[in-house]
């Protein structure tokens, strides 16, 4: 069943923007409708099931599904929260941090301690690639989390940490922004680089940390969970959501109109990339803190300012992450390869807090195919 906006409005009780940010963010499903293209049909289903989210208590069952799908906590942890609207590891607002800390000195604070990175080793050709190579072979390797101290723990997470940003910024024995600057050809990017990997080092739950501490959690090593915290960084909904973010910049650097090629998005049933997020309310502060070192290209500065319009929705760090690209002339790869050497560092911090705890990630599976026979 596809509903036309007006009924689509009526069943929320929302706001045209309002519908639009749902279809934005993916929890709407839209499409062009036959006999007007130019305006949407929405998804009868989708939006019945936002229209009952508000309507009586759930179930336990539900109320575990939610948990898993932006809900309430799930784990116990010191490492980092969002709470009213701002981002802070343990306890110190990052926005604050990233005005002149290294990724090495929030790696010493997450970690709970920190001395220096290993000695490096060179990489032939540096990016995500030698990242998922390097990773494996130790993964095949290393020995595991369980039962090891706190202190053969923290030396083993700044190996890895030394092969992540070797195989990402090349070899070397400076600061890591430093060295991601210099294979970027960017120096002068290097102090917007070092906010960047500051501002996405941890943040909470999110995927790629819980895949690295279900891993860890079952004994396996760090290099085995980082290996699998990078492998769920790489899908289109975490860290590389940029690549859309800068297809449809593209779009607009080649003449078309900003408010038009937002309202196509949107009536081809494509969630707009790059806005709102449903820990900040008010606008990611993450994006906030590093647009504004920015001197934004035209492409982002009409996207921004038609997505204010459209959406009611405020950037979030992946729009900065690819509006600091732009802005520095970055390869395509860079959103990626940034957000990977930085949430390395929170990965080993959770992966530490896991191995440390003792306990095994097991959730239960809500069954829905068909009734077991009775024996």
């Amino acid at each position: 069943m596809w509903l036309p906006a007006a009924e689509a409005l009526r069943r929320l009780n929302v706001k045209p923007q309002t519908l639009y940010a749902n279809v934005s963010r993916g929890r709407i499903r839209a499409k062009p409708d036959p006999a007007e293209p130019r305006r949407s049909l929405y998804n009868g289903d989708d939006v019945e099931r936002l229209a009952r989210r508000t309507a009586g208590r759930p179930r336990a069952e539900a109320v575990a599904t939610e948990a898993i799908n932006w809900g309430e906590p799930v784990l116990a942890s010191a490492i980092s929260t969002v709470t009213n609207g701002r981002l802070s590891y343990r306890g110190r607002d990052a926005v604050d941090l990233a005005g002149n800390a290294t990724l090495e000195q929030i790696a010493e604070l997450l970690w709970g301690g920190f001395s220096s990175l290993p000695p490096t080793k060179s990489v032939a050709v540096p990016g995500i690639g030698a990242a998922f190579v390097a990773l494996a072979a130790r993964a095949a390797a290393d020995p595991p989390s369980l039962l090891r101290t706190p202190i053969a723990l923290r030396a083993d997470a700044s190996s890895v940490l030394a092969t992540v940003a070797d195989a990402i910024a090349g070899a070397g024995e400076a600061p890591v922004h430093l060295r991601l600057a210099a294979h970027f050809h960017r120096p002068e990017a290097a102090d917007d680089l070092r906010a960047a990997l500051v501002l996405l080092a941890d943040h909470e739950l999110n995927a790629s940390t819980f895949a690295a501490r279900v891993t860890v959690s079952t004994g396996a090593s760090l290099a085995a969970g980082a290996l699998a915290g990078l492998a769920a960084l790489n899908g289109p909904l975490h860290g590389r959501a940029s690549r859309a973010i800068t297809a449809l910049a593209d779009d607009l650097s080649h003449g078309a109109d900003a408010m038009t090629a937002l309202l196509e998005w949107l009536g081809e049933g494509r969630a707009v990339p790059g806005f709102g997020h449903r820990l900040y309310p008010h606008g990611d502060v993450r994006a906030a803190a590093l647009l504004n070192r920015l001197r934004l290209p035209s492409a982002y500065a009409n996207l921004l300012a038609a997505s204010g319009a459209i959406l009611d929705e405020r950037p979030n760090v992946d729009f900065a992450l690819a509006a600091l690209s732009a802005a520095h002339n970055l390869p395509e790869t860079a959103p990626m390869e940034i957000f990977a050497l930085a949430r390395s560092v929170g990965w080993l911090a959770h992966m530490l807090e896991q191995a440390q705890s003792g306990a095994l990630i097991r959730p239960r599976a809500r069954y829905v195919g068909p009734k077991p026979a009775v024996t």
